[in-house]
């Protein structure tokens, strides 16, 4: 009854990260209407400084009233449909992607693409860059929704990079070749390299040295190089991050046509729902034939408009990375200290809105097999959605992605107190045992009580 492309299973819904999220929606947690509920923390979302936003919303209602000067605007954006967008958006967009790498490097306007979201935008890189049949490489672990959006209309495939715990999961030259190597034997054509920088699940920024391997690889191979850099407003710790367009800024060849970079307003602004995405692109038949399929799904004129505006306020811009990268920081240490207290390590991080978490010691044997038992019943047991690392493609079992931006201080405290009876009940492995995990998680809930103290001031 339905066409064999809206057949096909490759779309990734068979997931276990999307399968806790349809656990958790059939039995969300609330603090008092469903107190036993399942407490979402697969969900990279931003929460954590909507009151910056809303505050400015009331310190200028002429935004959602759709006037400027106090005149009305209504008619105009009700009108406009041009799929390259309002300008005014484009240039405050790109002047606030500047002012998030710290004006390092500058964005042209005219060589942005809007998009719905950034999932809309890596679909149409795949789109312009590959036909059905041609690969992508990417780095593991990596999102589990590139599944669905690099490969699912598109016919495009992904060959792992797969990189290890041994070196906390950077991206070396030997694994960029042996992965190369992989599509050549199943007869790929390899069109590029897709990473995300800042890394989603592991919470890492990519160093310079893996920035030039990528850039260096791409030359050799005469490929593209696609930057999803949606997460760059939320690096909180050191090293800072770097962008693509910044390593490509100072070399001498002429590489800037092969790098197109992703962003988005999703996850620095915490707004998922206003579908903000963007392509960053020097190629201009890339630019070209990217404004063309846009028109598939524009972004309203009105919302373009109110974030015209917002964004181009410098003193909001500047007051809010500062304040959004320190409340991240402080929910990040939070929920590092509150697993270490329980004998849960996780990944060094410095950005991103989750933890890389190490459970590896809490498995039966080490076997996807169990990993996904330890997962069914930290979902049902436990009632937490966190996210496998089998789903973001591991190669060790054992890891997985916690998220800590979507939820209250006092939901993440609940979600330790669950976790720490799990582990305190012998759950699997050798987890603290006694009264001594009790007390650590103990100390913690009082050091998260202090923190929230010193956010509120």
């Amino acid at each position: 009854m339905v066409s064999s492309k809206a057949a096909r299973n490759s779309h990734g819904q068979d997931s276990s990260y999307f399968l806790g999220w349809q656990e958790y929606e059939k039995n969300p947690y609330h603090p008092t209407n469903n107190p036993s509920g399942i407490i979402q923390m697969g969900l990279a979302e931003n929460q954590l400084s909507f009151d910056q936003i809303e505050s400015w919303l009331e310190s200028n209602p002429d935004v959602l009233g759709l006037k400027h000067d106090g005149a009305s605007v209504f008619r105009e954006l009700a009108l406009f449909q041009d799929y390259h967008g309002l300008p005014s958006f484009k240039n405050a967009l790109a002047e606030f992607m500047a002012e998030l790498r710290e004006n390092k490097v500058q964005f042209d306007p005219s060589n942005i693409v809007l998009t719905a979201g950034a999932t809309s935008a890596n679909e149409i890189l795949m789109f312009c860059l590959a036909d059905p049949g041609d690969a992508f490489l990417v780095p593991t672990p990596y999102y589990p929704g590139f599944d669905r959006d690099l490969k699912w209309r598109t016919g495009a495939e992904i060959v792992p990079i797969h990189c290890s715990s041994s070196n906390n999961f950077k991206i070396t030259k030997s694994a960029l070749e042996e992965a190369c190597k992989r599509a050549q034997k199943k007869k790929l054509r390899v069109k590029g390299v897709l990473v995300t920088n800042p890394s989603n699940p592991l919470g890492t920024t990519l160093t310079r040295h893996e920035l030039e391997i990528l850039v260096d690889f791409i030359c050799a191979k005469r490929i593209h190089l696609i930057s999803d850099e949606i997460y760059s407003g939320t690096c909180f710790g050191i090293p800072e991050f770097i962008s693509i367009a910044e390593v490509i800024s100072g070399r001498i060849d002429n590489v800037a046509d092969q790098v197109h970079i992703v962003y988005s307003l999703s996850k620095d602004l915490g707004l998922p729902g206003f579908r903000i995405g963007a392509i960053y692109s020097s190629n201009k038949a890339v630019i070209a034939a990217a404004t063309k399929m846009s028109s598939f799904g524009l972004i309203s004129s009105q919302t373009q408009y109110l974030l015209a505006m917002l964004l181009s306020d410098k003193h909001f811009t500047a007051s809010y990375i500062s304040e959004n990268r320190r409340r991240i920081r402080i929910r990040h240490d939070q929920l590092v200290e509150g697993l270490a207290g329980i004998g849960i390590p996780c990944l060094e991080s410095n950005a991103g809105l989750f933890c890389w978490v190490d459970m590896r010691h809490l498995l039966d044997k080490n076997t996807f097999t169990s990993e996904m038992e330890l997962w069914k019943k930290i979902v049902y047991d436990v009632g937490l959605n966190v996210s496998p690392g089998s789903s973001c493609h591991c190669t060790e079992p054992g890891w997985f992605r916690v998220c800590f931006a979507n939820m209250s201080t006092e939901t993440l405290e609940m979600a330790m107190q669950r976790l720490a009876s799990f582990v305190e009940s012998g759950g699997q492995g050798e987890g603290p045992k006694g009264s001594r995990g009790l007390k650590r998680f103990m100390y913690w809930v009082r050091q998260l009580s202090l923190a929230d103290d010193r956010t509120e001031r």
